[in-house]
């Protein structure tokens, strides 16, 4: 992904807000979105505009790598930035002040039961958000490339 192209922010104005927050003070407003939980800044290339498209999103280790929930809160539908990683695994992340590039993929079903564990002993909504869609809530894991 060229540095140069302009990325363009979640529509949803907290999240706008969030994001541009933690860019602004290289994640030390933001990183932390609320006790215990860390957020980080996934840039993914539009599958539809080819444009840069950034969020933040809750996030769990495994090892080397993050881990994320496609939840979108348990809707019907995947959220626009996993759809745009199945188009193109390549992904920008920063945690913190740290920026790196990734390769993103979706956790195999031997691995995801022991990451949704992870990921829901941080944010225990993620169960809740399974019951509410007949939908496979998929946990994506990006590593480092």
């Amino acid at each position: 992904m060229a540095e140069r192209e302009q990325v363009q922010d979640s529509s949803v104005d907290w999240v706008a807000d969030h994001v541009a927050r933690y860019v602004r003070t290289d994640g030390a407003d933001g990183h932390e979105w609320r006790p215990g939980v860390f957020t980080l800044l996934l840039t993914t290339r539009g599958r539809r505009s080819g444009s840069l498209r950034r969020t933040a999103l809750i996030y769990g280790r495994d090892g080397d790598a993050y881990l994320l929930v496609a939840s979108r809160g348990g809707t019907p539908e995947h959220p626009s930035w996993y759809l745009n990683l199945l188009d193109d695994p390549r992904v920008e992340v920063q945690v913190g002040a740290e920026r790196f590039t990734a390769r993103a993929r979706v956790a195999s079903p031997a691995e995801k039961p022991r990451m949704w564990a992870t990921m829901a002993a941080i944010w225990p909504d993620y169960d809740d958000y399974q019951t509410r869609t007949d939908r496979e809530i998929p946990v994506v894991v990006l590593e480092r490339s």
